[in-house]
């Protein structure tokens, strides 16, 4: 199991090297509620088939800001011994004339590590691809006969994988994991509209590290703080702080942090000798289990960058639905 670990380990650290002229991720406020945007290996985490629609609003008011949807399902192949997780994950993003649709199959092979059945650790890999399209008349050029500016809009498919490790018991929760692993190949552009235009437009490799914990507070009342660090080592780091109370486990009601922290010496500080500003953003968070199967979420992020002057905020809603019945009786509630 050591070896194994440590092969994983390794797997993932050479995974991030190297560099590309690239965009952030898309960035989810709920990914506390399902972590398989952030992490393949939590891919069937929950022992039972769920769906979740999700869609975000970002910069509210912003002419051309980011607008994301996304739809995952997720459930275990063998109901007996729950080693095998499957899951399929779709989204849709849009930044002005930029938009990005990627789907992604995830594979999370299980292991069982106690006889009570109350920690797993779980590796996971996804592979898909994601279709990149710049649409040139939506941009407004200073000078109406710009070459490097495309005359409508024009599209390629990228191809890409991930890979992730997660473990999990009924008290606390660690997961790293590696997104767009091929993203480093500078050999394919993706736009290439002359003969001169050798820029791309594409996602930049991350690493991502997902933890967090569970403390009963009395009968009825459970708290849950979480964290999520994200790192593509070109920008600061980014880092998450998220802190729920669940009452009764229907209702989830809590609050997070967004900032940009520094971890690294960046390029663009030994050049210019400037930082970025690390302020971002509060979110209030909420879910509630409209009934056994269904269950809704919301989120508000109050943006406190200079942003925040010419935009109203971000919102995000999720609706998630249990599939079918239950396989076999769920040793512990799902709070993670």
């Amino acid at each position: 199991m050591k070896r194994i670990i440590k092969l994983m380990v390794l797997i993932i650290g050479t995974g991030v090297i190297g560099e590309t002229r690239a965009q952030q991720n898309i960035q989810f406020t709920q990914y506390i509620f399902n972590s398989m945007s952030v992490n393949p290996a939590y891919t069937g985490y929950k022992e039972e088939w769920f769906g979740q629609l999700g869609l975000r609003s970002q910069w509210v008011g912003l002419a051309g800001a980011p607008r994301t949807g996304s739809l995952s399902i997720d459930g275990i192949a063998d109901p007996i011994n729950k080693r095998h997780g499957l899951g399929l994950q779709v989204i849709a993003d849009k930044l002005g004339p930029q938009s990005a649709t990627s789907a992604y199959a995830n594979y999370a092979f299980r292991l069982r590590l106690n006889e009570e059945d109350t920690q797993r650790l779980s590796f996971g890999i996804g592979a898909g691809a994601t279709q990149y399209s710049l649409d040139g008349a939506v941009l407004d050029p200073i000078e109406g006969s710009d070459q490097v500016i495309p005359a409508g809009k024009i599209s390629n498919w990228v191809p890409d994988i991930r890979f992730g490790i997660y473990y999990y018991n009924p008290k606390w929760y660690a997961g790293v994991s590696v997104m767009d692993l091929l993203s480093g190949d500078q050999s394919n552009n993706i736009f290439r509209w002359d003969n001169t235009t050798t820029d791309n437009i594409r996602r930049k490799r991350h690493l991502y590290f997902i933890g967090g914990a569970l403390f009963n507070l009395g009968k009825g009342l459970d708290f849950r703080p979480s964290l999520l660090i994200k790192e593509d080592f070109k920008g600061p780091t980014s880092l998450d702080l998220n802190a729920m109370f669940i009452f009764g486990q229907r209702f989830w009601l809590g609050a997070g942090w967004r900032t940009g922290v520094t971890v690294f010496e960046r390029e663009y500080n030994r050049l210019s000798g400037n930082s970025l500003s690390g302020r971002n953003s509060f979110s209030a968070v909420t879910q509630i289990y409209v009934t056994n199967s269904l269950r809704i979420g919301y989120s508000y992020d109050y943006i406190t960058s200079r942003l925040s002057n010419v935009q109203n905020g971000s919102h995000e809603v999720t609706l998630g639905v249990t599939l079918g019945p239950k396989a076999q009786r769920i040793l512990s509630p799902r709070f993670f």
